[in-house]
């Protein structure tokens, strides 16, 4: 199970920013995790509490948005959702956007602290 260590990556980046800001227990993680991301989302959200035993973590809630797949469409020059992960295609126009901006990403996007 990768999520683990996916998991663990986490928890990594959080204590960097914490070790930063001088702050210590974290309530929450808030997560943006992309569709193309190969990332299990039930599988990473049981790995977090084992990746955060022992730490300021431990007992934080994991918040997981999940991230459509998003690519951008040359015909309507935007980034536009696709139809499918299958069938890249833009939902407005129909044509093929095979160049894919958004749904690939693993995020944290925001902390709440106890203060």
């Amino acid at each position: 199970m990768h999520e683990l260590s996916v998991a663990m990556g986490i928890v990594d980046v959080v204590m960097e920013e914490l070790e930063r800001r001088g702050r210590g227990r974290v309530r929450s993680v808030h997560l943006r995790l992309g569709a193309l991301s190969g990332v299990a989302r039930e599988a990473l959200l049981s790995a977090f509490p084992l990746a955060c035993e022992g730490s300021s973590l431990e007992g934080a809630a994991l918040v997981v948005v999940d991230e459509p797949v998003s690519a951008w469409c040359p015909a309507c020059e935007a980034v536009r959702p696709v139809a499918s992960l299958v069938d890249r295609r833009c939902i407005r126009c129909g044509t093929l956007a095979p160049e894919v901006v958004k749904g690939t990403e693993i995020e944290v996007t925001a902390l709440e602290l106890d203060e």
